[in-house]
């Protein structure tokens, strides 16, 4: 008489359940951000920009909701559509070689709803010198912890 694997059930099931989350895993659509890593100005590039009185100073725009970087123009969360409207109209007075450096830093980069949507827009209106300043933890960590200048 043949012996029976008696295992065969849970290597059954254990391939089941394999081949289904890969089909789970790549049905998700990955997320390509906006920016490649040229795109990014280090926090500490533009603190040195905004404290040199010698340097002309980009525009520099926030689109979340935290606080106000030194020189900074506040034009909203651009996860909402009026905000995204409302910096398409202040970007389209521009020329498109403008420096600007736009942040966030309510959350991690991986988390923020407001940088894709602005970030994708200053490409589309094809700003040459566009920044997105690398507050990749948030605000707190990344500028404020640092003394680098706020608003008044």
């Amino acid at each position: 008489m043949k012996k029976v694997n008696k295992t065969w059930g849970v290597d059954l099931f254990l391939g089941i359940a394999l081949i289904l989350f890969v089909i789970f895993t790549m049905s998700f659509k990955v997320t390509k951000n906006p920016w490649e890593a040229k795109d990014l100005m280090p926090a500490k590039e533009l603190a040195d920009i905004i404290n040199d009185p010698k340097v002309e100073k980009p525009l520099i725009i926030s689109i979340g909701p935290s606080g106000l970087i030194k020189g900074a123009i506040e034009v909203g969360e651009t996860k909402e559509s009026e905000n995204i409207s409302k910096l398409k109209q202040l970007l389209s007075k521009l020329k498109k070689n403008k420096k600007i450096v736009v942040y966030c830093g309510c959350c991690p980069f991986k988390d923020c709803p407001n940088i894709r949507p602005a970030f994708s827009l200053l490409k589309s209106m094809q700003f040459e010198n566009a920044k997105l300043l690398d507050l990749s933890t948030n605000l707190k960590v990344d500028w404020i912890d640092h003394n680098y200048p706020m608003a008044e």
